[in-house]
């Protein structure tokens, strides 16, 4: 017996499928599908799921445009849930945010720098208005220069960044790279890299040294 005939569906005939960012990890959704719902997303990698309120399918985006390419899926251990991993196109969530778990009931605790899951939460929140284009919104109207104007801001941050530590003074500086986070944040959106790609490349370098060994040098 094939894994999807082992798939335990409730009385109505529909099983919970939790969907997730393929790169990122960010859990995008939670939803329902029927079989025929599952059976098409594994026929043309769309993600299909099945509307409890509509009583019928529906592809993720077949309206909004914002869509799901499934990349893989997984049953849970008692073969009564599902994962859908996901390369997501827009916000997944319909009130424009990234993802549809976007309001905490408890925080996370802070790191020992305290500045991972701030980077995090400010991504989102650019990554968010980038989507909703919110009136009055800053990321909005920068975005709206193009990313050429992006991209002017982060080097004129990183310059206040650099006189700001020549004149030692410890409050200036974090102010000014604050500043420089989030342009260059704002940078990452807009081109489409993630904190999650970023740390990929940091966490690959830990451990090895940039010095070359003494038999490496001329």
């Amino acid at each position: 017996m094939s894994l999807l005939e082992q798939l335990k569906f409730d009385d109505r005939g529909l099983i919970p499928v939790v969907t997730q960012d393929a790169r990122t990890g960010v859990v995008l959704m939670q939803a329902y599908a029927d079989r025929a719902a599952i059976d098409r997303t594994l026929a043309t990698r769309k993600a299909t799921y099945y509307s409890r309120s509509r009583g019928k399918q529906w592809v993720k985006g077949q309206t909004s445009g914002h869509t799901q390419r499934v990349v893989s899926i997984h049953a849970d251990c008692d073969g009564d849930s599902l994962l859908y991993r996901v390369e997501q196109t827009g916000p997944a969530c319909h009130t424009g945010a990234s993802s549809c778990f976007h309001a905490p009931l408890l925080e996370e605790g802070a790191s020992a720098s305290g500045l991972d899951g701030t980077l995090e939460r400010v991504y989102q929140t650019i990554t968010e208005r980038l989507a909703t284009l919110p009136e009055n919104s800053y990321v909005a109207r920068l975005h709206a220069g193009g990313l050429d104007r992006v991209l002017k801001k982060v080097s004129e941050e990183a310059g206040e960044v650099l006189l700001a530590a020549k004149n030692g003074d410890r409050a200036e500086l974090a102010t000014e790279v604050a500043d420089l986070l989030f342009h260059t944040l704002f940078a990452m959106a807009e081109v489409g890299v993630s904190p999650a790609d970023v740390a990929a490349v940091l966490g690959a370098r830990e451990g090895k040294s940039g010095l070359k060994g003494p038999k490496e040098v001329g």
